[in-house]
């Protein structure tokens, strides 16, 4: 296993952080809307639509790339998902119609999961359900002059742990992540951007 640098952050003081810190206020609360938040989108999804909010975030990373496919390693990476967990998330999809294996014509090796008709319909159909949640549940309450400052904060903190090398989470057993959504992509395949 790789170790990763321990870089500590700027602080407004060089004093450790600590579990008293009141700065740690804020890193609770963000962690207990996010589960929040996530846990009634997949609820909601699962509800109306019969899909995981993980098995949404599969599809919708497929539909964006070209040509409708992806190397099972993206996908793993994109929706937090370790190897087998991606494995076990493609087998419900593809025993559903959704995705179909392909191998990877470029080098024989690598597999992919290309989006089926059926797969592309089902997205197209969950995504009212989706965005609608992602504008009652957050759009709603996050004023729009703070949208902006919350992208741009967000952008540096996946800067910043992305300049210390990949994620744990990403090649560990975390199955589905808590929202299961890769960085914001182009749009394609007819599917709106930003349908995360």
């Amino acid at each position: 296993m790789r170790r990763m640098a321990a870089t500590r952050l700027e602080t407004h003081d060089d004093s450790v952080l600590s579990a008293g810190d009141p700065r740690l206020d804020t890193w609770r609360t963000f962690l207990m809307a996010h589960a929040l938040l996530t846990r009634r989108l997949d609820e909601d999804l699962r509800s109306e639509e019969g899909l995981t909010l993980g098995e949404y975030s599969a599809l919708l990373q497929v539909a964006e790339a070209p040509g409708r496919a992806l190397r099972m390693n993206q996908l793993a990476n994109g929706i937090f998902l370790s190897r087998s967990g991606v494995t076990r998330l493609i087998d419900r999809l593809e025993a559903d119609g959704l995705i179909e294996r392909s191998t990877c014509m470029s080098d024989g090796r690598g597999a992919l999961a290309v989006l089926t008709d059926a797969g592309l319909a089902r997205l197209r159909a969950a995504a009212t359900t989706h965005l609608r949640g992602i504008d009652q549940y957050f759009l709603a309450v996050v004023p729009g002059a703070d949208l902006e400052l919350l992208a741009g904060t967000f952008r540096a903190i996946g800067e910043r742990v992305r300049a210390e090398g990949d994620p744990v989470c990403a090649t560990s057993s975390f199955d589905g992540g808590p929202d299961g959504v890769a960085p914001r992509r182009r749009s394609g395949a007819g599917v709106q951007p930003a349908a995360e």
